[in-house]
């Protein structure tokens, strides 16, 4: 570890957005690890008063005396409630993985990346066979979860874990006052295993702890776990909102006392503290997030419903993402061709044509596999390039194409496309300049 230069002068809360965004994460059974995780096991009490002290505006300039100095891939587990089990013994640790990500800090180029691992993956657990990724922690705890995927996504290195109770998710976000979410369509579902009863209305609204467990459990009959997994990434990123709300600051320190019986880990003080002065350089651009790629098994393959990965797919995104050495010998630009690239264009704003006329647009453009999707819900201000398989380099060919847009590095579009176009109210004055140029036809 060694000493690192001064942060720079923009303003202290939003420098400190990641780490105090990670502390919200690691806590919940839908995000990643959390930057201060050691906190909530019985570690040095002397961090309270160092998170007083860093979150004072008068010394926001001083950097903490640690830093990681190569990439590091961290697993984090969202356990399932274990039956008759006391909220306070360490047992509540040893259920199903109901949620699993592996997260990458990478200090080569200054990214968080975070994989999404559908619950139900087919896995080869040793001693057991073929089984689902969320029993693995059962059988032998987060060592085995750690080996297991190991293996699963090509031979990497796994280097920590965390593991979040059932119980942390709901605490945390009554701890926070709420988390506004957009629920796109009503949902009513009961989860007998976990004793949880479903109802959301669709439309904006601020979620207290059990709606918001409702929120991220919900499955429904189309996507099931895979539309799981993209409400949970939607939820990372209100909550990623949420916390960068001053009045959260100040409210850290009893935050933490309070969620310290809810998580275990074995990254140590000093890792954590690295990980802490990491995240102090983050822009929320630098965090990027993608799910493992793969398909829903067929009734013919078994009689179990698994999530079958796409070799080919894992290996493109662990090599993009996860691949420790990208910054000593650069790799190869993954893209996929326009004839090859799946792009689905969701209306999202006034224009009830405007799907019809980008879809238009950009068939005029080369991109032959373009095809639109149902309308979002909510009307959007910006248009969203979603990132949905991982393809970061072909989702910039795929703005400078469109013209305009923001990319987004997260699962959270249309299933089964490379790119969701999600058209937002600056679409339509993209179409007005086209139209009137005749780039488009009317």
């Amino acid at each position: 570890m060694n000493d690192s230069s001064s942060s720079g002068t923009r303003p202290f809360w939003l420098k400190l957005w990641f780490w105090i965004f990670m502390l919200v994460l690691i806590v919940t059974t839908t995000t990643s690890f959390g930057a201060i995780i050691a906190l909530f096991a019985p570690v040095e009490p002397e961090f309270l008063q160092l998170l007083k002290f860093y979150t004072s505006d008068a010394l926001w300039r001083k950097r903490l005396p640690y830093r990681i100095s190569r990439p590091i891939n961290i697993v984090v587990m969202g356990i399932d409630q274990v039956p008759e089990v006391a909220p306070d013994s360490p047992d509540v640790f040893e259920g199903r993985s109901d949620t699993l990500l592996l997260v990458n800090a990478n200090p080569y180029n200054n990214t968080l990346n975070l994989l999404s691992i559908p619950r139900d993956t087919q896995v080869l657990i040793p001693k057991v066979g073929f089984a689902k990724i969320n029993e693995a922690n059962v059988y032998g705890g987060p060592e085995l979860v750690e080996s297991v995927l190991e293996k699963t996504l090509g031979n990497i290195d796994i280097h920590r874990y965390v593991r979040i109770s059932n119980e942390a998710f709901r605490e945390l976000v009554e701890q926070l006052g709420g988390v506004e979410v957009f629920v796109t369509q009503p949902m009513s579902y009961i989860d007998k295993t976990q004793g949880l009863t479903i109802d959301l209305k669709a439309g904006w609204q601020t979620l207290n702890g059990e709606q918001a467990e409702q929120f991220a459990r919900f499955r429904d009959e189309v996507y099931g776990d895979i539309g799981r997994v993209q409400r949970q990434q939607i939820l990372l990123q209100a909550l990623q909102k949420r916390v960068t709300n001053l009045g959260v600051l100040p409210r850290l320190p009893h935050i933490i006392r309070v969620m310290q019986k809810y998580v275990d880990t074995n990254l140590s003080f000093a890792e954590i503290l690295a990980l802490v002065n990491f995240g102090l350089d983050l822009e929320p651009e630098d965090m990027r997030m993608v799910m493992l790629p793969g398909r829903p098994s067929s009734n013919d393959e078994s009689w179990s419903s698994y999530w079958i990965i796409d070799q080919e797919g894992r290996d493109r995104v662990i090599e993009q993402y996860f691949d420790d050495k990208v910054a000593l010998n650069p790799i190869e630009v993954y893209g996929i061709s326009p004839v090859e690239s799946k792009i689905a264009i969701q209306n999202a704003s006034s224009d009830s044509q405007a799907s019809n006329k980008i879809a238009q647009y950009l068939r005029e453009k080369g991109f032959s596999n373009v095809y639109v999707v149902a309308d979002w819900p909510e009307q959007e201000p910006l248009t969203q390039v979603i990132v949905q398989t991982g393809y970061l380099e072909s989702a910039e060919v795929v703005k400078n194409a469109l013209g305009f847009g923001n990319i987004e590095a997260a699962s959270i579009g249309e299933i089964g496309s490379d790119f969701t176009i999600r058209l937002g109210e600056d679409a339509v004055n993209k179409i007005n300049q086209l139209e009137g140029s005749s780039a488009l036809s009317r």
